[in-house]
């Protein structure tokens, strides 16, 4: 008797954690609304809303828009190659996840030394701001879904 309650209890608790990770693959902060534009459609919405913050004239708008756009194509080709690279192998090794690392590095060293030739100095450091505030908001959003996930979990719920 006592095996077969614990053995309901252990069904129930499974079912009911299986359901929360469903849930959280419908959270509303996703933004599929954001993956759903085209390439251009996001570039341009990127560049109206650093005119707002940065204060750009219509060639520093042009500028900046060309910057993004290849940007954007790079990042794309770079998730094609890391999709096409997941399915040919489940892990990578060390030396791959090196130059994985330090391509996309040298790509960020890239990008900023293109701003800083578009930019004002004060729009520059204001840009470097932004991108840090919004770089913040990406590694609480993972730190937040990996604690979520975590063993650290079972401790809240006793």
């Amino acid at each position: 008797m006592k095996k077969l309650i614990v053995t309901a209890l252990l069904v129930v608790g499974i079912a009911s954690f299986a359901q929360d990770r469903n849930e959280m693959g419908n959270r509303p902060d996703r933004r599929p609304e954001m993956e759903k534009l085209s390439p251009e459609q996001r570039t341009q919405l990127m560049v109206k809303k650093m005119t707002l913050d940065l204060d750009l004239n219509s060639k520093q708008q042009e500028q900046v828009k060309q910057v993004i756009a290849e940007q954007g194509a790079k990042r794309e080709a770079m998730k094609a190659d890391r999709m096409a690279k997941k399915e040919e192998e489940a892990k990578r090794n060390t030396d791959d996840h090196y130059a994985m690392k330090n391509k996309m590095l040298d790509e960020q060293i890239a990008m900023q030394d293109k701003m800083k030739k578009i930019l004002s100095p004060e729009q520059f450091e204001k840009w470097n701001k932004l991108k840090e505030k919004r770089q913040g908001k990406f590694h609480d959003k993972h730190h937040e879904r990996d604690h979520d996930n975590g063993p650290e979990r079972e401790h809240d719920d006793k």
